[in-house]
């Protein structure tokens, strides 16, 4: 049975008239019929989704969106659609205006039902997004092996149902202080960019102290509009410009010795729209990591800027530089929980590095300090006919134990994982001294891994360089436990925002921001047009 021919003829002038926000879609009294038919065409728009048809089933396929006492639902809705760009996400991929038709054309049970399915997709589509990333990055990078924290839909659905809807949308996104920085940072990049951008640009090989002329002026006046110099009308690289370049330099991993170099003018020339795209995908990497839970303490290894951090309550409590994984070795993104530290650890050597470095050297006769091990138990080398052996088929395993020569130096920090990485001290030192330090063969040295002990171990001792130090003189082996596991994060950060504000960008050293920018940008996640 059908509306009466008056009823549908308000119906309908109401539904042009009024907004999406107070809308009455369902007409009452309800016929048995019409809602019968109502529900029949949500089961049939939902009939391809599995997540969806469980969902209204459970709720004897009754509308959530298309009804009266939805209108705060349906508000919220289009509220974060019409916001999607402010965190940088697809637009295009949601249909914002087509879900603004299809509940203003909802004016009969068909349409109705197909409407409210509509929503029901367009909001799971948007909530993964915002909550847990929009591109799934192992397809794009093989060395990426995040797993995106998308939530169950039948369980999104429901507890949204069952909160404020405002409150709701509002917590999806990650809610660190990292990610309202890179949100607030991005918003200002647009309007810098609206107000003509960071001008020309520096038309110079180099300059340093004491130049003059227009390429002076030109570093002068974009250093300028990045908020580090203050207003100026010199035309001489003096003592205030000089320590402008050196903040930048600083802000951007170089040394900083306040020398325009390639390198820095380089830096200086990346445009507006070249920071709003690192900052954008920090943020995608930055729901990558959402799980929403909130972590009092999270260790976190930023490969481009070739330190490791102690995030205490949302703020670094510790920081050492590190060495990462050479590019022909790269060290992977990927989460995990760091359960223990081996004091005075021995390094059981991959077979990969052991083929390259050590197995020749053993087959020709020379020294090693290797052990050889068979069915874990060790051999001696000069019982052994190497002659017979190759390379390839070298059927021995081996360790290097505990000492001062020890290529994990004295301890290393374990999360174990399937890619056999970890965090470990290290004999080579000097390579702490490189701007760029990209050496290992994927694992992560520390430049302080004592004190990095320490800092972990205090939440659990009084005395934790008594304990650290005690274990290590006995030269033994050690497993030592930690009483709470800490989520480790090695991930691939090249813009982000310190506390202060200083914005920090640092260089794609494995090439990846560059082809995840790509795929992105290919989904429609570009700078808006200062015209627009």
């Amino acid at each position: 049975m059908t509306f009466s021919i008056a009823r549908s003829a308000l119906l309908a002038a109401a539904l042009v008239a009024a907004p999406i926000a107070t809308l009455s879609l369902a007409p009452t009294p309800v016929e048995a019929q019409a809602f019968s038919a109502l529900r029949q065409a949500i089961a049939e728009a939902a009939a391809q989704d599995e997540a969806l048809v469980a969902f209204y089933r459970d709720r004897d396929f009754q509308p959530v969106w298309t009804v009266t006492e939805a209108a705060d639902r349906r508000a919220a809705l289009m509220r974060a659609l019409e916001q999607a760009h402010v965190h940088g996400l697809p637009i295009d991929r949601y249909d914002t205006e087509g879900l603004r038709a299809a509940f203003h054309a909802a004016t009969n049970p068909y349409l109705r039902g197909q409407a409210d399915v509509m929503a029901s997709r367009i909001f799971l589509q948007y909530a993964q997004d915002v909550h847990g990333g929009f591109i799934d990055p192992s397809t794009i990078i093989p060395d990426i092996f995040q797993d995106l924290p998308h939530r169950d839909p039948y369980g999104l659905m429901s507890e949204f149902l069952d909160s404020d809807p405002h409150r709701f949308m509002a917590s999806l996104p990650p809610q660190s202080p990292a990610y309202t920085r890179l949100l607030r940072t991005k918003l200002e990049l647009e309007a810098l960019a609206a107000d003509g951008g960071y001008g020309p640009t520096v038309q110079a090989g180099s300059l340093r102290p004491g130049d003059t002329g227009q390429a002076v002026v030109q570093l002068r006046n974009r250093l300028m509009r990045m908020g580090y110099l203050d207003r100026s009308a010199t035309a001489e690289y003096d003592s205030a410009l000089q320590a402008a370049v050196v903040n930048f330099q600083a802000n951007n991993g170089m040394t900083a010795d306040g020398i325009a170099d390639a390198d820095t003018i380089r830096a200086v020339n990346r445009s507006v729209e070249d920071h709003w795209n690192e900052i954008v995908l920090s943020m995608e990497r930055h729901r990558w990591l959402n799980d929403g839970q909130v972590h009092d303490r999270l260790i976190f290894v930023n490969l481009t800027d070739f330190h490791t951090r102690v995030i205490d309550n949302g703020e670094v409590s510790f920081i050492t530089r590190s060495v990462i994984g050479a590019r022909d070795r790269q060290t992977p993104e990927f989460s995990d929980e760091m359960e223990h530290m081996v004091i005075n650890p021995s390094w059981y050597v991959p077979r990969s590095i052991a083929m390259r470095s050590y197995i020749p050297n053993i087959l020709a006769g020379g020294s090693t300090y290797m052990q050889l091990l068979a069915g874990g138990r060790q051999v001696n080398p000069a019982s052994i006919d190497m002659s017979q052996y190759t390379v390839s088929n070298f059927p021995f395993d081996l360790r290097q134990p505990p000492g001062p020569r020890n290529a994990l130096g004295t301890v290393k920090f374990m999360f174990p994982n399937r890619h056999a990485i970890y965090l470990h001290d290290s004999p080579d030192q000097y390579l702490m001294e490189h701007e760029v330090r990209a050496y290992s063969s994927g694992c992560i040295r520390l430049d302080d891994p004592h004190e990095f002990a320490y800092h972990l171990l205090a939440r659990q001792t009084d005395d934790p360089v008594g304990l650290f130090q005690g274990i290590l003189a006995t030269g033994e082996e050690t497993y030592l436990d930690l009483d709470v596991h800490i989520p480790v994060h090695l991930t691939y950060l090249t813009a982000w925002v310190e506390s202060d504000g200083h914005i920090q960008f640092r260089n794609d050293i494995y090439g990846r921001n560059a082809r995840l920018s790509a795929a992105i940008q290919s989904l429609g996640v570009v700078m808006p047009d200062p015209a627009s």
